[in-house]
């Protein structure tokens, strides 16, 4: 199978748009004018979150609905503008933490039918692939390139504490494949728990790539799920963390048992480095599968160091261009679901009608819900 053709995004309009996003423990809202980035403010939940060692869906639920009113008003305040001169309102519908999701569909709904101004409900992961489009004062992709410079069709690699998947993007606002997904945790979640083993805090993410940075990735060769043979016929681009986790809490405690000192360092060090060969081989394999030779790697586990390095040497020897967002946008953030809300208002795209509510597993395909008409 082979994706032909590109096409670059271009600024046909210049919608003003605020999105909202609330589908984990980020409240996150953005304001975008076309595609330059006029506010993104995030209030996020997560120190609530670290003593449970991961997000409690009801927890992160009662925080959106204490900031989502001061987060509209700082993005509003930093974008300089009032929210009768908005053209549209958008919203990420999921897929994500059903009550979390719950908050920013409401708040939309109700800001929409106040303002009097069309509502776009969109789908979170695509909307971290529109994160790339946007472009403004201080923004800088990650690993150099144009600002703002996405060219479709691209295999999108999306990494986070809830979701791990493989997209091919043949259009921004409709025509969006899922390749393939985790099957059991997604990257993120892994990097947690194996935090916990080795005594990290949470997030784990950003204390284990501190740890591993003084480890040996080669010390102990931990498992790359679903790379056998047998296992890539079936599961070519589908992920699973679950079995490198256990194996590293094996590893963990047969050192402890043993009366040894676990050398955290290269404990964090090996894992990390598994992870990281199974995400960036699928990605390329791929791309060199569908002769697409573009990847966008988002999503808050493309702030790890070790994943960066690989995808951009791996994309390098394949002749494939690798585009990473700011890592501002790289997270969950309202910004992003106001970039994939502008792209629909300038295609052409009608608004989403009040008859949706929070999907936690709205399908990638789904970029837009509700569809007027």
């Amino acid at each position: 199978m082979s994706a032909e053709g590109t096409a670059a995004i271009g600024p046909e309009s210049e919608p003003l748009v605020l999105g909202i996003e609330t589908s984990c423990d980020e409240t996150g809202v953005g304001i975008v004018r076309g595609r330059t980035l006029l506010a993104n403010a995030v209030a996020s939940s997560m120190d609530e979150h670290a003593r449970f060692g991961g997000v409690v869906p009801e927890v992160a639920a009662r925080a959106h609905v204490e900031a989502i009113g001061p987060t509209i008003e700082r993005a509003v305040a930093e974008a300089g503008i009032s929210l009768a001169e908005l053209d549209a309102v958008a919203v990420t519908s999921g897929p994500g933490l059903a009550g979390a999701l719950m908050v920013g569909v409401a708040a939309a709904k109700s800001l929409a039918l106040a303002l009097g101004k069309p509502l776009y409900a969109v789908n979170h992961l695509v909307g971290h692939v529109g994160a790339d489009l946007l472009q403004g004062e201080g923004l800088r992709p990650v690993g150099g390139g144009e600002i703002g410079a996405l060219e479709l069709p691209t295999v999108a690699l999306l990494v986070s504490g809830g979701h791990t998947s493989l997209l091919l993007v043949r259009d921004l606002v409709g025509e969006v494949e899922l390749l393939g997904e985790t099957i059991d945790d997604a990257a993120g979640e892994a990097f947690d728990k194996v935090a916990r083993l080795l005594g990290l805090p949470y997030p784990g993410g950003p204390h284990i790539d501190r740890v591993a940075a003084e480890g040996d990735p080669n010390a102990i060769r931990f498992p790359r799920g679903l790379t056998k043979p047998a296992d890539l016929e079936r599961h070519r681009y589908d992920f699973s963390f679950s079995g490198l986790k256990t194996s590293v809490a094996r590893w963990v405690e047969r050192t402890r048992d043993a009366g040894d000192e676990v050398p955290v360092a290269d404990v964090a060090a090996s894992f990390r480095e598994a992870v990281a060969d199974v995400l960036t081989a699928k990605a390329i394999a791929a791309c060199r599968d569908l002769g697409v030779p573009r990847l966008l790697l988002g999503g808050g586990v493309a702030a790890n160091a070790r994943v960066r390095a690989l995808a951009a040497e791996r994309a390098d020897a394949a002749g494939v261009t690798l585009r990473v967002p700011p890592l501002s946008l790289c997270t969950d953030n309202g910004a992003m679901i106001a970039s994939l809300g502008a792209q629909l208002v300038a295609a052409g795209h009608a608004p989403s009608t009040l008859d949706f509510g929070a999907d936690s597993t709205l399908p990638v395909t789904e970029v837009q819900v509700a569809v007027a008409g």
